[in-house]
């Protein structure tokens, strides 16, 4: 079914931490949506200034060198929404607002800027008034644990969600018309699936010449049980423009053939399925996944 039907228009927000995390999440989802006539907001919360780098000559941007990394992870997010064909992209409360916060427990948690330091409503009033400007049918974010337990991650979903609330709060300062988004999803990646990709990924390692992470069993990136799944998103058609998509991170990953790897040596074949959990607008009913993530009759509703 398309993303746009007699009804209307699909619209779709995703919120994401950093600059690679959309492509690497929610790509070909993204790209599909465009495709098939959907109007999607891409909400970033930081330009990643504390990440890995995964390619030698540009070392000197880390944050222990140069500092410089978030200028050009941000060019990298705008080749890539353009690889997608996203043009509705924002940084949460604008460009450079909050910063990367960095792994759990390291001193950039706790400067000031850090977006781990964000006040919960404040943010949640800058994503609310994006969600009542937009008016999403779909908000696509992360789990509790924000897939793997980084403070940015955590704290986009939690900032997400929040802001879910207050949209609909007609006693919110917040800008604009109250709207209540009749979805809410969570990003995931099958436990049997990872497991067996990273196992794959490790045995190409050599011929890759990267290196991969050789302990696939510890991965925790978002994994979930597959009951607690309820739709698995068919994005073959456009896996051509999600590779292209994950290609612009350069700073971040490397994309060799059907493969994508991550600075920290994780990583797994180049997916032509997402998977969500919806958390708003009922678990699914059935033992199989859902093939749709807006139906016909939610667009129609308004």
């Amino acid at each position: 079914m398309s993303a746009q039907t007699a009804a209307g228009r699909a619209r779709v927000l995703l919120a994401h931490a950093h600059p690679d995390d959309e492509s690497c999440a929610t790509g070909g989802t993204i790209a599909r949506l465009l495709s098939e006539g959907a109007a999607v907001t891409v909400v970033t919360s930081t330009q990643g200034e504390q990440g890995k780098i995964a390619v030698p000559e540009l070392a000197h941007l880390h944050v222990d060198q140069d500092d410089a990394l978030g200028p050009e992870r941000a060019r990298e997010l705008a080749d890539a929404m353009s690889a997608l064909g996203v043009t509705d992209h924002r940084y949460l409360g604008g460009a450079g607002r909050f910063r990367d916060s960095g792994r759990m427990g390291i001193a950039a948690n706790d400067r000031p800027d850090a977006f781990w330091q964000a006040d919960l409503d404040e943010a949640g009033a800058m994503m609310a008034a994006i969600i009542r400007e937009t008016r999403p049918h779909a908000v696509i974010t992360y789990d509790t644990n924000g897939g793997y337990g980084h403070p940015d991650h955590i704290q986009t979903h939690r900032v997400a969600m929040r802001g879910v609330e207050l949209a609909e709060d007609a006693d919110a300062d917040v800008a604009g018309e109250p709207w209540r988004v009749p979805l809410v999803y969570w990003t995931a990646v099958p436990r049997e699936l990872i497991v067996a990709e990273l196992t794959e990924l490790a045995q190409h390692a050599d011929e890759l010449g990267l290196w991969v992470d050789p302990d696939p069993a510890e991965y925790p990136d978002g994994v979930h049980d597959d009951a607690e799944i309820d739709v698995e998103y068919d994005v073959a058609d456009v896996l051509d423009l999600k590779a292209a998509a994950l290609d612009r991170h350069r700073t971040q990953l490397t994309v060799k053939g059907p493969y994508w790897v991550l600075a920290s040596g994780r990583g797994m074949r180049i997916q032509d399925r997402e998977w969500f959990i919806r958390v708003r607008g009922g678990h699914r009913t059935s033992d199989t996944y859902e093939s749709e993530l807006i139906p016909a009759s939610v667009i129609a509703a308004g």
